[in-house]
């Protein structure tokens, strides 16, 4: 029930957004944060651990339906000031990628900023949003990245196993389509996967 509630406001909120057509361009260049929901009452110690890839949308992919990304897994720790030690596996040719970052929380909880912003100077702003999680099942987060000449805005589903129910997919579709992203910016994973530890 609660979860249905969830998808229904975030389904309202596209229905919202895709009425004002004149603003779809901006949308899709910046969609403003204060339009991304954040997970009620997130907590922070049960939102960590590891998570599958499930699906990406993004506004760097150009074709979805012809594109496959191999599955990834990121791990979020949480640490004493909770602030998340963030690691992602991906695959990258015939390697597997390590990215670590720290994630540091925001006065809103289930928001963050990148915490070594000096390290990356084209970097102008970097927030993460829980947008809904039920912990154990799924979460989608979202992610605005303004660099100096562009806006990166990335849409992941996460899931605890590598497989999600297509309602979910169904979900995360919906709910990328409400910031402006389209079916070509939207890719499902493979859920066999060369860096994914079992």
């Amino acid at each position: 029930m609660a979860l249905g509630l969830l998808w229904l406001g975030l389904t309202l909120l596209g229905a919202l957004q895709t009425q004002a057509k004149d603003s779809f361009l901006k949308l899709i260049l910046s969609p403003s944060l204060s339009t991304v929901p954040l997970q009620p009452h997130f907590r922070d110690d049960q939102f960590q651990g590891k998570w599958y890839a499930i699906g990406v949308a993004e506004s760097t992919i150009q074709n979805g339906t012809e594109s496959q990304l191999e599955m990834y897994s990121t791990t979020f720790e949480l640490n004493d000031d909770h602030s998340y030690n963030v690691t992602s596996i991906m695959p990258k040719e015939d390697t597997c990628d390590l990215w670590i970052r720290t994630l540091s929380p925001s006065v809103r909880p289930g928001q963050f900023t990148l915490s070594n912003m000096q390290d990356y100077p084209e970097i102008r702003n970097y927030t993460v949003k829980v947008v809904a999680t039920n912990y154990k099942q799924f979460g989608v987060v979202f992610l605005k990245m303004v660099l100096t000449n562009s806006v990166h805005i990335e849409i992941t589903l996460y899931g605890r196993a590598k497989e999600l129910s297509p309602e979910l997919k169904e979900h995360f579709v919906k709910f990328s389509k409400s910031v402006g992203l389209t079916d070509d910016n939207i890719i499902f994973t493979d859920p066999i996967e060369k860096c994914i530890d079992e």
